[in-house]
């Protein structure tokens, strides 16, 4: 778990975890909401953009409704393997001689 100091990179992490997931605005607010956060959609739409702040504790309630919601999204999807007798990832990894140039 990440933990940030700065009330301005928390929101803009939490903004682009928000983003990178495709959370919409209502969402994290309705679960922010249900966890007994005080700040209005409004006002959360102004502390992801950085016009507002928040307290620690309702920054908090924010980062666990986007990450609770994030948690509840399907699994990406992988890249298959192909079939060579080989575990998955095994001899994959560079070796020191590829890297020398």
């Amino acid at each position: 778990m990440e933990v940030l100091d700065d009330p301005d990179e928390q929101a803009q992490a939490t903004r682009d975890a928000m983003e990178e997931a495709g959370l919409p605005l209502h969402a994290v607010w309705m679960r922010y909401f249900s966890f007994t956060g005080a700040a209005g959609e409004y006002e959360l739409d102004a502390y992801l953009n950085g016009s507002m702040e928040l307290s620690a504790h309702e920054r908090n309630l924010v980062a666990h409704a986007v990450n609770e919601l994030i948690k509840e999204l399907p699994p990406r999807r992988l890249a298959p393997y192909s079939q060579n007798g080989t575990k998955p990832g095994e001899g994959l990894e560079p070796s020191q001689d590829d890297n020398a140039l």
